[in-house]
């Protein structure tokens, strides 16, 4: 696949590509690249409805100008681990980042500490590490954290050095699931509570009453699956050996 920055003709044919349907795959195989440049690409640009490429190609020369004018760091300063190419983990982050944004994490700090830790080998950082990894203050850190600790997104706790250390692990997302559910399980009864103020014979009950049956569909068969799912995932991960520890960075060789 051929590396380096799109073109102005490759941002045509993805705005080409999106007003004719197709997926972002399908896009990266005429483009001959990978599918997460096409969805950065657009995500970072408007998103799929809104994507312009003449717009989009200025967009990344002034951010490609702003990065030129910033100190740039010392890349033998964090040698990436297992021999990864750190500009296509920089923007994957990104990408992860953007997708995030879009999935219903709105604010871009917290959508950015949830990537990094997920893209972390260990699954866990200390909130010093947070700092040094994104280049942000203790602050933004303690208030994403905060908030995602809320959404069950991570969880924290101590380690042997007595550091908190934040984690994102395989049971995260369930339990943030089960949470969303239970959400969603009062916003049923709440509706259900309506009916029977508004009237079950009325244009608004009734309204009410079907806003509830489908939400409560809904929210059971998400339940189930999420069940399911987790059954599947722990039994599988029972059977797969773990996954080394990540290397520190002082025991990898630069490239």
């Amino acid at each position: 696949m051929p590396g380096g920055r799109l073109t102005q003709q490759e941002r045509q044919q993805i705005a080409l590509g999106l007003a004719d349907g197709l997926a972002y795959a399908e896009i990266a195989r005429g483009l001959d690249r990978p599918t997460s440049t096409i969805t950065r690409e657009v995500m970072r640009n408007g998103g799929p409805t809104a994507y312009r490429a003449d717009l989009a190609h200025r967009a990344t020369e002034r951010r490609t100008h702003q990065r030129r004018q910033a100190a740039p760091r010392d890349p033998k300063a964090s040698p990436q681990p297992y021999g990864r190419d750190a500009e296509a983990v920089r923007e994957y982050e990104e990408t992860f980042t953007d997708v995030l944004m879009q999935t219903g994490l709105s604010n871009k700090m917290m959508a950015r500490v949830l990537g990094c830790l997920y893209t972390t080998d260990a699954g866990s950082l200390t909130a010093s590490e947070l700092v040094e990894r994104l280049q942000v203050s203790p602050a933004s850190i303690s208030k994403s954290i905060a908030f995602l600790e809320g959404q069950g997104l991570v969880r924290r706790e101590r380690d042997e050095r007595r550091r908190e250390r934040y984690i994102v692990d395989d049971d995260v997302w369930y339990q943030s699931m089960m949470a969303s559910a239970r959400s969603t399980a009062q916003l049923v009864e709440t509706a259900r509570e309506g009916v029977g103020v508004l009237g079950h014979d009325t244009p608004a009950g009734v309204r009410l009453e079907n806003i509830a049956r489908f939400l409560d569909f809904v929210n059971e068969s998400i339940t189930r699956a999420a069940e399911q799912a987790r059954d599947v995932l722990y039994a599988t991960s029972e059977a797969t050996p773990r996954a080394t520890a990540e290397p520190r960075s002082d025991d990898v060789q630069p490239s």
